[in-house]
């Protein structure tokens, strides 16, 4: 994976608007559920190129302490054998002195061809470091970005879960109300209470009826009492006398 893309894709995860995201989805719990699968499949994908690349800085630095080690090793051979050719000259050996030179003069090439590498890996350091940087922050952003979108997704869980549960209860409640057992309750209170009446009435009726019966047969006596009297009268004999128990 090319280190641009790894930018790219770091960037455009860790610049998503989540809140944007979950109101722009039809089942905002799925849409974060898949979204939690993807970011961690991309910071694990970006660990790895992010730790390639760490690795690929390391052995950058290490060809360049090379290099710059071997600049330094010839620096001293060269410097060696300069020495022992101006001895051998100042001896009169001037063949052994020229072969020194010599030597002097390919460890002092060495030098220059080693210092050129020090010199070609120094910009390709800081470059590989920049990119290193940028690649670790923007894995620290995608980190922080998956921490919100568990924690976004757990509480829109707990949410739902409290608003079916909240349906449950309203739907309960609302069922209890149209179903009210108090109403059944007052409704046979109703009925016995009418029972109850038209017992009283019954009776009440019951009683009006036997007290007719009973005025029938006083105003029978007194019907007879009448009767006689006026038979009394007729045969002469008077109105029977009143008693005084009367």
């Amino acid at each position: 994976m090319a280190q641009q893309s790894i930018l790219g894709r770091i960037g455009q995860l860790a610049r998503a608007n989540i809140n944007a995201l979950i109101d722009a989805a039809e089942d905002p719990e799925k849409m974060l559920d898949q979204m939690v699968r993807d970011y961690t499949t991309n910071i694990a994908e970006a660990e790895d190129a992010v730790a390639q690349t760490i690795g690929n800085l390391r052995l950058l630095e290490e060809d360049h302490r090379e290099a710059l080690e071997n600049a330094q090793e010839w620096g001293v051979k060269a410097l060696a054998a300069s020495r022992k050719g101006d001895e051998l000259r100042a001896a009169g050996d001037t063949a052994g002195a020229d072969r020194f030179d010599s030597l002097a003069k390919v460890a002092l090439q060495r030098q220059l061809d080693a210092e050129g590498q020090v010199a070609a890996f120094e910009p390709q350091i800081a470059a590989q470091a920049e990119v290193v940087e940028r690649l670790k922050t923007g894995l620290e952003r995608m980190r922080g970005k998956l921490s919100e979108l568990t924690a976004k997704r757990n509480e829109l869980v707990a949410r739902a879960k409290m608003a079916e549960a909240q349906t449950r209860v309203h739907d309960a409640v609302r069922s209890i109300d149209l179903m009210d057992p108090t109403s059944e309750v007052s409704r046979f209170e109703d009925k016995v209470r009418r029972e109850e009446a038209r017992v009283l009435g019954q009776q009440e009726l019951e009683a009006s009826s036997l007290d007719a019966q009973f005025e029938a047969l006083e105003d029978e006596g007194e019907r007879r009492e009448v009767e006689a009297r006026l038979a009394a009268l007729k045969k002469g004999t008077g109105p029977p006398a009143i008693s005084g128990d009367r």
